[in-house]
């Protein structure tokens, strides 16, 4: 009886195992990792692990890292992706601090804009599917707003679109979070790390690239991203990419010079692949 006892018992254990799903905590890479950016923020998505820190709750500019949420509060809205959008004279004037070679006139579907907005940084793009939202702009950034609330992002305030004012603002240890939640996102996976897109604008077909050279590279494995830049907010990067079997979060702010923030990217991955140490994190200086 104590034999059957104790098999049936194991076989529950095992079972339940089984039907689990399979996480368990792994140790923090061993060794110093130094990066150049202001604001760092690398986690473990796995257990929520925070692997390497650099000033995670300043508060910062965040440039076009805001598409992300612009692109969850449009899905969520859930219009129609195949219907045209026009780019209107008033997304040329929100955006007039920014070069674009979307021409006012021009008609391109929800999706594609919403494509171009997050591969490209396009920035009508954005502001024109954020204009298109249910209730117009000022429901969009309403609804931009509740969802940092939602997400519990509680340092962050979105007051456009598109990044391009100062005052959208979060912190590192916020927008793991949005990455997070974009990452659920099957368009957004697969518009952000597409590596281009033709569009027609007027009379001809313009081909637009992805403006993270990583995306294109066979030996990163990349799921969501975005990057952003404006001089009040630095070179920036947000990246959900799998490390050594591992999905890695990676938020990189005010990165100065436009590599920086992809050798830091290349550093953290270099140094997680390095080798594993103790489970305590590491806290840049």
């Amino acid at each position: 009886m104590r034999t059957t006892f104790r098999f049936r018992s194991w076989l529950f254990a095992a079972s339940t195992l089984l039907l689990a799903p399979l996480s368990w905590s792994q140790p923090v890479p061993s060794g110093k990792l130094q990066t150049k950016s202001a604001s760092v923020l690398v986690m473990d998505e796995g257990d929520a692990t925070v692997l390497y820190s650099k000033q995670p709750q300043k508060v910062m500019p965040i440039a076009s890292i805001t598409k992300l949420m612009t692109a969850l509060v449009v899905l969520e809205d859930k219009q129609p992706l195949d219907e045209t959008v026009t780019i209107l004279q008033v997304d040329r004037d929100k955006t007039k601090a920014s070069a674009s070679r979307l021409k006012v006139g021009t008609k391109l579907t929800r999706g594609e804009l919403l494509h171009l907005a997050l591969m490209s940084s396009e920035n009508r793009a954005a502001q024109a599917v954020c204009r298109a939202h249910t209730g117009g702009l000022p429901a969009c950034l309403k609804a931009m707003n509740a969802k940092a609330r939602e997400l519990g992002m509680k340092n962050s305030r979105f007051v456009d679109p598109t990044g391009l004012s100062a005052d959208n603002v979060a912190t590192a240890s916020d927008l793991v979070k949005l990455v997070m939640a974009a990452s659920h996102e099957r368009l957004i996976e697969q518009y952000s790390t597409s590596e281009h897109l033709t569009v027609p604008v007027g009379r001809q077909l313009l081909e637009f690239r992805n403006t993270n050279s990583l995306t294109s590279k066979d030996d990163w494995e990349i799921s969501v991203q975005k990057t952003g830049f404006t001089q009040d907010a630095g070179q920036c990067l947000v990246m959900r990419a799998t490390i050594q079997e591992r999905p890695t979060v990676i938020v990189l702010l005010n990165s100065y010079g436009k590599l920086t923030r992809v050798a830091d990217a290349r550093r953290v991955r270099k140094w997680i692949e390095g080798g594993v140490g103790t489970r305590m994190a590491r806290t840049g200086k």
